[in-house]
């Protein structure tokens, strides 16, 4: 959400960001309502000024016996009342008209980020480790999981439908443990607190991350009226919803593994088999909460532990920083971390890191009191996966798959597994 008063002044640049991201200026049509809604507030104090001074009036009037005067002043106080009244009503109306068009417009981008289209206008920033070399062809991690007899996509299609999956016995463990060790080094090691947050939420939630109102059919919904999170970043960022935080309090970093869920609206044939994108599926999310000056240190550090989770997995991966076409709505600037999988002889996605300056803070009304200086301030918020825990399992089995179809264990994660090195191939 963008300060009407921000596009004010920096009408030239707000509409620089918006065509950047290929939309239409915006900063003529915000200011002219604007314009209208201070002049319904002029006429609104005028008339309120009036009807006050004249109610004045009315007990002077009476006082002196002067009741011509005194019907005269309560007639037009009565007439006040009307004008007020319907004042007050346009005003709403005007309000509500600016929220709706600021709510539907992107954030702005940073300076540095690529203008673009679409994902191939992205700009590479780096490449971690070496993909793996097999002696024999890998293979996707749907043929190695029903090999193991240990994914499920048939039993899980009879129970939910389509984009599901029931994993058993060590994978059901492995993407169990995954989750732990992001947890366990993100709190231990990267100064992030666990949180065990809500995964429904109000509409105000969604409303605050910028989830609602653009991506509604994106979301799933109960009968009651809450939204199933997509994903933590929603509960966590909320955290410090309409609260006023102390500078010396900053940053704020919360982390949480939980369930998530996308109705994955409009990516119809779209990895179909497998569970590279599914309706429910398991991610560590990191927030962020800090101050605009700190905001592009706090973020290459949150990529830098996402990555590092990779790194310690012996995961190879790249580094993007997405164009303005491909970056998210709330985000000012956006990290894409892509890990290797063999079996698709492709980087995919495993995690999304981004800045979103004060576009989640000003929708939250989300606040903090500088440590020096008056006023308050809104707050920089910052959202990144740490990782994606099923794309992790993917990535997991297809680079540590071996020929007779069995997957190696990740060292750092035996201990997490009660020692196991290997998840065995069924004997044929």
């Amino acid at each position: 959400m963008f300060d009407i008063k921000w596009i004010r002044e920096n009408a030239e640049a707000f509409d620089r960001g918006l065509k950047n991201r290929g939309m239409d200026p915006a900063s003529a049509q915000a200011i002219a309502l604007d314009d209208e809604r201070r002049a319904i507030l002029g006429k609104l104090q005028d008339a309120q000024a009036r009807r006050n001074a004249a109610s004045k009036e009315i007990g002077k009037a009476k006082a002196q016996k002067d009741e011509d005067t005194a019907q005269a002043l309560m007639a037009e106080v009565a007439d006040l009342k009307g004008v007020i009244s319907t004042g007050e009503d346009d005003e709403r109306r005007v309000d509500q008209t600016i929220e709706t068009l600021l709510a539907a417009l992107p954030n702005t981008p940073l300076d540095d980020v690529p203008v673009g289209a679409d994902e191939n206008d992205n700009a590479l920033v780096r490449t971690v480790g070496e993909p793996p070399k097999f002696d024999f062809a890998p293979k996707e991690h749907f043929e190695l999981g029903e090999a193991l007899g240990l994914m499920d996509f048939e039993t899980a299609s009879k129970i939910s439908g389509a984009r599901f999956v029931v994993l058993k016995g060590a994978l059901a463990r492995l993407e169990r443990a995954l989750g732990q060790f992001m947890l366990d080094v993100h709190t231990t090691e990267n100064g992030y607190t666990e949180v065990n947050p809500p995964l429904l939420v109000r509409d105000q939630a969604a409303y605050g991350t910028a989830n609602l109102p653009k991506f509604a059919e994106d979301l799933f919904q109960t009968k009651e009226g809450f939204w199933l999170i997509p994903t933590a970043e929603i509960s966590l960022t909320n955290l410090v919803r309409e609260s006023i935080l102390d500078e010396s309090d900053l940053p704020k970093r919360f982390t949480a593994c939980t369930p998530c869920f996308r109705s994955e609206a409009g990516s119809a044939g779209r990895d179909v088999r497998g569970m590279i994108r599914q309706h429910q599926f398991a991610k560590v999310e990191m927030v962020s909460i800090t101050t605009a000056d700190k905001g592009i240190a706090e973020h290459e550090r949150m990529t830098a532990a996402a990555e590092d989770i990779l790194t310690r997995l012996g995961l190879a991966f790249r580094t993007m920083l997405l164009c303005t076409g491909d970056m998210g709505f709330a985000s000012q600037k956006t990290y894409d971390i892509e890990v290797w999988l063999p079996g698709q002889d492709a980087y995919r996605e495993i995690s999304s890191c981004s800045v979103c300056g004060e576009f989640q803070s000003r929708r939250m009304s989300a606040r903090y009191r500088p440590s020096e200086g008056k006023g308050v301030h809104h707050l920089t918020t910052l959202n990144g996966s740490g990782l994606a825990v099923g794309r992790t399992l993917i990535a997991v089995l297809e680079n540590y798959q071996q020929a007779d179809g069995s997957i190696v264990i990740p060292e750092v994660l035996r201990p997490y597994m009660g020692g196991l090195e290997q998840i065995e191939a069924p004997a044929t």
